[in-house]
């Protein structure tokens, strides 16, 4: 299957998507992370598009999806997932599961508690809502949340070297054997491009928010009982496994699987993520159409 690669205006903001697959199959929406992209799904959509239509925006401030600057737009997890409701309005998309990794967490998670109708299962690849999936690694960030000063704001700047990037981020935990360059070396360009620092720290701050709202996502679980689908590294320095084995307290019929990963899975275990995919929204839609 051919992967496509779009753009769909929302407002003032031009949403760079990629899209594969039959356009009358089931489909999957793919929200990535920080400080990735789309991109990151580029091992993942060809092992799902004959089956699904796959559907895999950049955020605004992220990957090639252009957007104001600071001050002409707020980058915030609300305004991001205002954009993100807005594309999925734009491209008809009444009805879809949710893949959603690190920071496409609370944004899908806030397209959920919005339209719940609209959500018809969720995969959750180290995408977390609970405060036990924290790791001990966010000392500076809590800080800056606690108190939003320059010198608190400053010192979260270093989340963003291509150091961390490369080797706490990307490397911790995975097969290095396995892990192509290219995924952190794109990630890491976007990050110099002028002005992505501060649009990066404002979401830093801004991820308090997340937080706030996790009781709020938790009650759409416990109400809503969507099915669910943890496939978590279980290496990831930020979001540990106590976070993908919460899912089971609101949602006692979750799968979880705990992989020999890291943080960014997809760049080592693509074929064994979609293995798991597969047969869940598989079973889905046959009880779906029984």
């Amino acid at each position: 299957m051919r992967t496509h690669y779009r753009t769909r205006r929302v407002n003032d903001v031009e949403v760079f998507y990629r899209e594969a697959g039959p356009a009358d199959a089931p489909v999957i929406l793919l929200l990535h992370g920080f400080p990735s992209s789309s991109h990151m799904f580029r091992d993942l959509i060809p092992l799902l598009a004959d089956r699904f239509r796959i559907i895999a925006p950049d955020f605004p401030g992220f990957g090639q999806t252009k957007s104001p600057p600071r001050g002409a737009f707020d980058y915030t997890f609300d305004h991001l997932a205002d954009v993100l409701e807005g594309f999925t309005e734009a491209l008809s998309l009444r009805r879809y599961a949710l893949y959603v990794f690190d920071y496409g967490a609370p944004v899908g998670f806030r397209l959920a508690i919005r339209h719940p109708e609209r959500v018809s299962a969720i995969i959750s690849q180290n995408g977390n809502a609970y405060i036990e999936g924290f790791s001990d690694e966010w000392g500076p960030w809590e800080a800056y949340w606690r108190e939003p000063s320059a010198a608190n704001r400053e010192a979260c700047r270093a989340s963003l070297s291509p150091e961390i990037i490369r080797d706490w981020q990307y490397g911790t935990g995975s097969d290095l054997s396995l892990l192509s360059p290219d995924g952190y070396e794109l990630d890491i360009a976007y990050m110099a491009k002028p002005g992505a620092e501060e649009i990066q720290l404002d979401l830093i701050l801004d991820y308090r928010s997340n937080v706030a709202l996790y009781p709020n996502f938790q009650s759409y679980f416990r109400e809503r009982q969507p099915p669910l689908l943890a496939v978590w590294g279980r290496h990831d320095p930020a979001f540990v496994p106590a976070g993908a084995l919460a899912y089971q307290r609101d949602l006692p019929d979750a799968q979880v699987h705990l992989l020999d990963a890291g943080h960014f899975a997809l760049e080592t275990h693509a074929e064994e993520i979609a293995g798991l995919i597969r047969p869940f929204l598989g079973r889905l839609a046959l009880r779906q159409s029984a």
